[in-house]
């Protein structure tokens, strides 16, 4: 019986802490679905405030720079504001340099008052362009093989559609890395150009 009861609460405070830190929990980025046929979506985004740094698409933030954008919603920007987590966290890669960026969305509440500006020289604010999005949705870890088959299939598609798309994809994780790979939601988003 003890060991029911130790199990019950073991698995009570593991739920409790996995709600509290699920994606669920933070605001997320705003936008209209347009048309829909799952797993793809097109969606109308508007203007997104973000706090950007560099990155290399293949460490998954491992490089410092997921750190570098926390450590600036901690309070390291020059208001010493602790500002909100939001979802997802923005990922596009620069195919030549091997070098891409990582991006937080700045929560609308901070975007109508003002964001204050980044203490670190690696981390810079700006603009996300309003427009149209294509959108695939898929689970997993993304890793390259996993985000040039996402991207694949979302180009196929597009072009089924008879759309036109940018040439540079961005990427979207919306959890935490403790999530289970089935249990993950990840996106693959690309432009259309009108």
């Amino acid at each position: 019986m003890i060991y029911l009861f130790i199990f019950m609460a073991v698995s009570g405070i593991a739920f409790a802490g996995w709600k509290i830190t699920n994606r669920n929990a933070y605001e997320s980025a705003e936008y209209q679905i347009v048309a829909q046929e799952p797993p793809f979506e097109i969606r109308e985004y508007p203007t997104l405030t973000m706090v950007t740094t560099p990155m290399r698409m293949e460490t998954q933030g491992n490089d410092g720079s997921f750190g570098r954008l926390f450590s600036y919603i901690s309070g390291n920007n020059e208001n010493q504001q602790t500002i909100a987590m939001t979802t997802p966290v923005f990922m596009e890669m620069n195919e030549d340099s091997g070098i891409g960026n990582m991006a937080f969305v700045v929560p609308s509440k901070i975007t109508e008052e003002k964001v204050p500006l980044p203490k670190s020289e690696q981390v810079t604010l700006r603009n996300r362009s309003a427009g149209r999005f294509a959108a695939y949705r898929f689970s997993g870890r993304i890793n390259p093989q996993t985000s040039a088959d996402a991207e694949q299939q979302l180009r196929t598609w597009i072009k089924q559609q008879g759309l036109i798309a940018n040439e540079r994809a961005e990427f979207a994780g919306y959890d935490p890395p403790w999530t289970p790979g089935p249990f993950r939601r990840n996106e693959v988003l690309i432009k259309l150009i009108d």
